[in-house]
């Protein structure tokens, strides 16, 4: 089963490649995200993050290669928080409950958190590639491993391909989220798992 992914976990630590203290680590992503969700994101600059966290400047400068970098790492250090992979319950369950947090999250700070950061890699890089690497890959993998493990234990009904179906579910919410398309709920999110993955109750 999949597992909270959390700012700590190996996949984050490996892919920067430098020791580092924890809890400095987890100031400099929750004062990231705080100034991100409160002022914007204008407002979370590597001098104003310094200063909130208590860490230096070159220490952050040391363990993230960029500020889209940094950004895109406090806002997976958030969602690990606010919507945690946990592996408890069956896959149609997590799926069901991961699903309308996601819907509910989305109407809030933090999707205004998660586009922003989107549309700041876009900007500055010309496509979404550094927030696919750094944050969607993880928990994509996560849930397209509870999607087959719902498939192979046949509490999933639909026979695609997990990619496929996590992108059909997922992609429909974060779309709906964007464009403003009605409704976009907890019991929606529900709704759309079991309409999308066939779930058998």
């Amino acid at each position: 089963m999949a597992k909270a992914i959390t700012a700590t976990d190996p996949e984050m630590a490996g892919r920067r490649g430098r020791p580092r203290s924890t809890e400095a680590t987890a100031a400099i992503l929750e004062s990231a995200y705080a100034l991100m969700a409160e002022a914007g994101l204008g407002a979370a600059s590597i001098d104003a993050i310094a200063r909130a966290s208590g860490v230096s400047k070159m220490t952050i400068y040391k363990w993230w290669p960029s500020r889209e970098a940094l950004l895109i790492d406090a806002f997976l250090h958030q969602a690990s928080r606010m919507l945690p992979l946990s592996g408890t319950g069956s896959p149609a369950a997590q799926l069901r409950r991961h699903a309308a947090a996601y819907a509910e999250a989305l109407r809030g700070e933090f999707g205004r958190v998660q586009l922003a950061v989107v549309s700041e890699c876009i900007a500055s890089t010309g496509s979404a590639a550094l927030f696919h690497e750094r944050y969607l890959r993880f928990r994509r993998t996560a849930l397209i491993e509870i999607i087959a493990a719902g498939q192979a234990d046949g509490s999933i009904g639909a026979s695609g391909a997990p990619e496929d179906l996590y992108d059909a579910l997922y992609g429909s919410l974060f779309y709906r989220y964007v464009f403003g398309i009605k409704p976009l709920s907890p019991a929606a999110a529900r709704n759309l798992v079991d309409t999308l993955l066939q779930l058998k109750r």
